[in-house]
């Protein structure tokens, strides 16, 4: 009898601790928004899912880094810019390059009719200081009104609960003037990268799998089953476009995938691009992961958004290209 009675109690307690396991398994992953100072910029926010952690700082308008918590990040970040707030009048870009994750307006090749300069980019949406609207789960960074293309840009950034996974959706709201013939432009500066890659549909639209955007080609640039890669050169900077849906940067440590689907039988500006990878020269040792979305005439009254998802994977193995094929299914 003493027997059967701590048979009956060890398999009480085993149901009884099983059934606490799927309960705390079925709880949701709590999403943290704490305020903070970021590199000498006040009142930015940290987005956390206890996996990763979003920074954002509407200070400069976007969000200026993304890691694994308490690791290095994966954004590139110009120092010399730390704790300074942009100046909208600067004729400099140098000025006020300060990386991370932002929006411009494409093509880039109208912003001299539209602004009356072909560089820098637009001020409101590039620096300018921004509204956060912060909610219990996500933070919303909403511009003031472009006076030249008529756009107020809300950006919303979450993350996944369960999962190391970033999405911001990136809104254009025409709001005067006349009708703007635009794309949503996204553009991710991160570090110097192992390699960059782009999972290219097969068959792509263009017959090389990209367009030459620049006077010469990337450093290293290879295509090869559907895969193409990349390395940053040190002395030239450099720009190809693709049709790809998704493009992934390698670091030693941890890749970071970002994808925001293309839409078939869409018309995208330089030369139909979907997605481009530009590459600095030193000393400022970036790379730009972009996307676009489709063209579209902008009237008062309407808007356009765009979603970009960004998902941080460990690497696991030494040889670069084989973990891109892994991870990008090439």
């Amino acid at each position: 009898m003493k027997a059967k009675s701590l048979l009956l109690f060890c398999l009480g307690f085993l149901i009884t601790v099983c059934c606490c396991l799927e309960v705390t398994a079925n709880i949701p992953a709590k999403i943290t928004v704490t305020k903070i100072n970021y590199q000498g910029w006040q009142d930015s926010y940290i987005l956390s899912n206890g996996q990763v952690e979003a920074v954002v700082v509407p200070k400069v308008g976007r969000v200026m880094q993304f890691r694994f918590k308490g690791g290095e990040g994966t954004f590139w970040e110009n120092d010399q810019v730390y704790g300074k707030a942009p100046n909208i009048k600067s004729e400099e870009w140098g000025y006020f390059g300060a990386g991370g994750d932002k929006t411009w307006p494409a093509p880039q090749s109208a912003w001299e009719k539209i602004t009356g300069r072909a560089w820098p980019p637009p001020g409101t949406f590039d620096s300018v200081p921004v509204t956060a609207r912060v909610n219990r789960n996500d933070v919303t960074l909403i511009s003031p009104i472009d006076p030249f293309y008529g756009i107020r840009t809300f950006r919303t950034i979450t993350l996944e609960r369960h999962k190391p996974v970033m999405k911001i959706t990136t809104s254009y709201e025409k709001v005067k003037g006349k009708p703007q013939n635009v794309s949503i432009w996204i553009v991710t500066q991160l570090r110097d990268p192992v390699a960059a890659y782009a999972a290219l549909p097969q068959p792509s639209i263009f017959p090389e799998g990209y367009n030459k955007q620049s006077e010469n080609l990337p450093a290293n640039l290879k295509v090869d089953n559907g895969l193409l890669s990349l390395t940053r050169d040190r002395n030239k900077s450099h720009k190809i476009g693709c049709d790809a849906s998704t493009l992934l940067w390698m670091g030693e440590k941890v890749a970071l995938r970002i994808g925001s689907p293309r839409v078939p039988g869409a018309s995208y500006p330089d030369n139909n691009s979907s997605a481009e990878i530009y590459t600095n020269l030193d000393p400022k040792t970036y790379v730009e992961l972009e996307f676009l979305s489709p063209l579209k005439t902008l009237r008062t009254g309407e808007k356009m958004d765009l979603t970009t998802t960004y998902t941080l994977i460990p690497r696991i193995t030494e040889n670069a290209e084989q973990e891109a094929r892994k991870i990008l299914g090439r």
